[in-house]
């Protein structure tokens, strides 16, 4: 007489590249455990992604010293030019102007020299105040562009970030999908095994009742 079918035990899953085992599934207690094998390469670059973006994330706001003083040197180069733009351009104004009312009045001490003075010194001292507003949209600038570059790297880190995990969750799905199917197939296995079973212990109990004489 066979022996009654045991349970099958649970069907864990793999998912082999080359041989090699690269992510799995199986039951460890009451639980079931998903497993990625990581290569050296892969786990340097997945470390050192998420390294680099705790990093950025933690630093987005701050501005180094170096950075500062980069930020300073550039800045005074465009306040330089800026000085040096003005002075090219009102200088010779006020020396003409100069020349041409001590040549004509053969003095400075004139109403004409002081109203013409006046607009060149009041142009002049607009220029200088646009410089100082340029130089303070430049410097606004360089923090909002550092801002979107910092923001910009933490996005290309998240999406390499993104792009593992999702890699990482699909050789786990199929890892998963290959145990499904072979607990599937344990279950279908057993249910036709305990089927046979039954079958057999049926006909051995119909061929004992027809061995047992029947008394009247």
């Amino acid at each position: 007489m066979g022996k009654k079918t045991k349970y099958p035990s649970y069907s864990g899953g793999e998912v082999r590249i080359n041989g090699n085992t690269k992510t799995s599934s199986q039951k460890i207690g009451d639980t079931i455990v998903s497993n990625y094998n990581m290569s050296d390469t892969e786990k340097n670059i997945y470390d050192s992604v998420l390294n680099n973006m705790d990093s950025s994330l933690a630093n987005l706001f701050k501005i180094s010293d170096p950075q500062r003083q980069a930020w300073n040197s550039q800045l005074d180069a465009l306040k330089q030019s800026g000085i040096d733009n003005i002075n090219s351009i009102y200088t010779p104004m006020q020396n003409n102007l100069k020349n041409d009312i001590a040549a004509r009045f053969g003095n400075l001490d004139n109403s004409t020299f002081l109203n013409n003075l006046k607009k060149i010194t009041d142009s002049k001292s607009q220029a200088v105040a646009q410089l100082s507003n340029n130089l303070s949209l430049a410097q606004n600038d360089l923090y909002t562009q550092e801002l979107q570059n910092r923001m910009n790297m933490i996005s290309f880190l998240n999406g390499l970030n993104n792009s593992f995990n999702n890699n990482i969750l699909s050789y786990m799905g199929l890892a998963n999908q290959n145990s499904s199917s072979g607990n599937s197939y344990n279950q279908i296995a057993h249910s036709k095994n305990l089927e046979n079973y039954n079958n057999m212990m049926n006909q051995y109990y119909n061929q004992a009742m027809q061995a047992v004489p029947l008394f009247l």
